[in-house]
């Protein structure tokens, strides 16, 4: 289970994991529009249903790990390996993104709330996201036991992951709440684009090396 992590793996999850969450990306610019066209209460629920998601992968993600522990300990140990390579390719995107448009998000024209329809936005963007299955199938082995339950550790990790997305997505609808021209296109997102680029790629190298 998660307690036979070292605290070493721990704290490298954590850092690893809020990272991606603070990465601006597809769900991080439906919870901008989405609380610039309905308020605080869209973006509420739309990240609520973006991190309700996070469970789904996790599951998806323990499954497949389930079948790759029965064919060979080799093979898990290169899906490890390709999960670190493909850290770096995201610390890589990331950097790479700095010279992509942001989303306006004042010029998304205001609707009433919907939370049906805002929940159902935010689950979708999140389980149809092939990133994110992804990155859940490659992340995820680096910090599972494979004496414990994959199902069970992975819906763990997912839980950590569903609090900081929460906190980060829930800080962003309030900033939208308090000034609806802001604009996410600013110095601060260059900042965090180019800081979450260059920890990633750190990190995936350490955890390639670091066997």
């Amino acid at each position: 289970m998660l307690f036979s992590m070292s605290d070493g793996q721990f704290w490298a999850f954590l850092v690893a994991i809020t990272l991606l969450t603070l990465s601006p990306g597809v769900d991080t610019l439906l919870v901008l529009r989405n609380s610039a066209r309905g308020g605080w209460r869209d973006g509420l629920v739309s990240s609520f249903g973006i991190c309700s998601g996070l469970f789904v992968h996790a599951a998806i993600s323990a499954v497949g790990i389930s079948v790759i522990l029965l064919q060979s300990a080799w093979a898990f140990s290169m899906l490890k390996l390709l999960g670190a390579f493909y850290l770096v390719w995201l610390g890589i995107q990331s950097l790479r993104s700095l010279k992509q448009p942001s989303l306006d998000v004042s010029r998304v024209r205001s609707s009433r709330f919907n939370g049906w329809r805002s929940f159902r936005e935010g689950l979708l963007s999140n389980v149809l996201n092939p990133k994110a299955v992804v990155f859940y199938m490659a992340f995820l082995p680096q910090f599972i036991d494979t004496a414990g339950s994959a199902l069970g550790q992975s819906l763990v990790l997912a839980g950590i992951h569903f609090v900081i997305g929460m906190i980060w997505l829930s800080a962003l609808t309030y900033l939208i709440h308090r000034a609806r021209n802001w604009s996410f296109q600013s110095q601060f997102e260059r900042a965090l684009q180019s800081v979450t680029g260059g920890v990633m790629i750190a990190l995936g190298i350490k955890l390639a090396i670091d066997r």
